[in-house]
């Protein structure tokens, strides 16, 4: 026991001293309580598919499993973060509940979520909007933290704690966001 806590902590702090630098995007946490402002703002029921798009430690995704009951996953591409977030996942015992993937989030299939969160920069929202618009199921829920996305209307503000909600509409429609 006294050795799995050495590595546990050892894990963590590479994570947090290697994370930022080996892949150039910073791991600025959203606090517990700005995480389940955005799932409960998002509506998520056990029904529900979350996807957290850079992931960093899992917490989006973890309280998505162990207080909404819901199934998530989360993607990520620093693979000590992966690492880390998978000995919680199995220590919890959400193995049935929750993933976390290996991998660039351009590049996965975001289809099969009918919720998606992010805490990315303005940019990288900017880069993610038409791939979340080709892939994304109409009516599923797109929740930001701090930063928007250019052109689209959010369903739901709060502008205290700076989450943005926003529901994907039918393509066939003319406009994607009233």
């Amino acid at each position: 026991m006294e050795l799995l806590m050495i590595m546990i902590v050892l894990v963590a702090i590479l994570c947090l001293l290697l994370g930022t630098g080996l892949f150039g995007a910073p791991w600025i946490p959203s606090s517990r309580g700005i995480v389940r402002k955005m799932l409960s703002m998002a509506g998520v029921k056990p029904e529900d598919v979350v996807y957290d798009l850079g992931s960093g430690d899992g917490r989006i995704m973890i309280t998505a499993a162990s207080e909404f009951h819901a199934r998530s996953v989360g993607i990520e591409i620093n693979p000590l973060w992966v690492f880390w977030t998978r000995l919680i996942v199995t220590i919890l015992g959400l193995m049935d509940q929750a993933k976390v993937v290996w991998g660039n989030f351009f590049r996965e299939d975001l289809s099969k979520a009918n919720i998606v969160t992010l805490y990315l920069l303005q940019d990288t929202n900017d880069r993610l909007k038409s791939k979340l618009e080709r892939e994304l199921k109409p009516g599923t829920c797109v929740v930001s933290h701090v930063f928007t996305f250019t052109g689209w209307d959010p369903v739901k503000v709060d502008t205290e704690s700076k989450i943005y909600v926003y529901t994907m509409k039918n393509q066939n429609q003319k406009e994607l966001f009233p």
